[in-house]
């Protein structure tokens, strides 16, 4: 979505869940002055009259990604100023190789009373080694770079599945993008960019949410619409626990029968294991006798839900970024909270396995990245309602 800005021509995306993280940046669209329609599950986006490089604080702090319109911005405009961006606050995550990338692209940034703000006379191609895979930084750096004069080369980029797929669309586009799921991507820019027609990869964190929904509750489950490569990491855990993980023709099917095994988990970036994944992970091995453990590595603050899924009676002990989760047969409903987006899908999840009644508050963090997760859930059988 933040892509399109680059071009002042119609793009149209298709298979766009309705979440609340897209309707806010919608929002973040429309405050530029972008069109923006949806038909079922797609998008129609209309970038032609943006007419404005700057977002307000308010729009920002609703969501992290919200920054991604500063590479764009700075591709199309030369010129980008938002708010430091908000989203769940499971740890720090700076913007600080965001701005190394836009300096040395030739961009004069300036920080100042909680706002960023770039600006340059022209962007140059440069080489950029960062310190850290980021995804949203690679993300930024990527778009505003097929604007940029010459070549430039992105070493130790991210490689997550939705870094190919932005390579896929801006070359859809008329740029000039390849490496883009290795750690070395090379961007040709200065082309001229036109509106396109784009199908976006299905979402990889949801299918492997449901993947453990049908695992940590015994059951048998087709999930449809998956690229299996993007799930690799999931798929191999599961399958050490010894869950059935039956790969189908665009889809995979978990049966969960039989004696369920601990597993150590370390989350890191792709192709590690995914740190949007670990929530989701822990509450199934509470439930599985033995010691697990889990090591956190990317964000210092995602074990937010530990609290919350003891209060359902999970034996999990704290040293720093490691977590070791003593198993049980069964948790015990309780009334819990949701602190963030992939805490409260754990949690539901550990509810659809729990004895007695489960209660999650501030199910809005679900919104965030679930379409119609309790809906989906009740049709596989769970009993489960939201409560207004």
């Amino acid at each position: 979505m933040a892509a399109c800005l680059l071009t002042d021509k119609e793009c149209i995306l298709h298979g766009v869940p309705c979440l609340e993280d897209i309707r806010v940046m919608e929002e973040v669209l429309k405050k530029l002055g972008a069109k923006v329609k949806r038909e079922k599950d797609s998008l129609i986006i209309d970038p032609s009259s943006v007419d404005s490089w700057e977002l307000p604080e308010d729009l920002t702090r609703k969501m992290r990604a919200s920054n991604l319109v500063m590479g764009a911005l700075l591709g199309r405009f030369k010129r980008a100023k938002i708010s430091y961006p908000g989203g769940c606050a499971i740890g720090s995550r700076p913007m600080d190789l965001h701005i190394k990338g836009f300096r040395l692209l030739g961009c004069q940034v300036r920080e100042d009373r909680g706002y960023v703000e770039a600006e340059a006379t022209g962007l140059e191609g440069r080489e950029i080694l960062l310190d850290f895979p980021s995804v949203g930084a690679t993300e930024n750096i990527m778009m505003a770079a097929v604007q940029a004069k010459g070549l430039t080369v992105i070493r130790n980029a991210a490689r997550e599945p939705e870094i190919v797929d932005l390579q896929n669309f801006l070359n859809r586009m008329g740029a000039k993008v390849r490496g883009a799921g290795l750690d070395t991507i090379r961007i040709e820019g200065g082309g001229r960019l036109s509106g396109v027609q784009y199908d976006v990869i299905p979402d990889r964190i949801e299918a492997g949410t449901f993947m453990v929904a049908s695992a940590i509750t015994g059951g048998d489950v087709l999930i449809e619409n998956v690229i299996t490569e993007h799930l690799e990491p999931v798929i191999a855990k599961l399958t050490e626990m010894g869950t059935g993980v039956i790969r189908c023709n665009g889809g995979i099917r978990i049966r969960a029968h039989g004696k369920v095994r601990p597993v150590d988990i370390k989350t890191l970036p792709f192709p590690g294991f995914p740190t949007d994944m670990q929530p989701q992970i822990m509450a199934l091995l509470a439930t599985v006798e033995g010691t697990s453990v889990i090591v956190e590595t990317v964000f210092e603050n995602r074990f937010m839900h530990v609290d919350e899924l003891r209060r359902m009676g999970a034996d999990i002990r704290m040293e720093g970024r490691v977590a070791v989760i003593q198993g049980k047969k069964r948790l015990t409903g309780a009334a819990v909270e949701a602190t963030d987006l992939r805490a409260g899908a754990a949690l539901v999840l550990a509810g659809l396995a729990a004895e007695g009644e489960t209660v999650v508050k501030k199910p809005f963090h679900i919104d965030r990245g679930y379409e119609n997760f309790e809906g989906k859930l009740k049709s596989l059988g769970a009993e489960i309602e939201r409560i207004e």
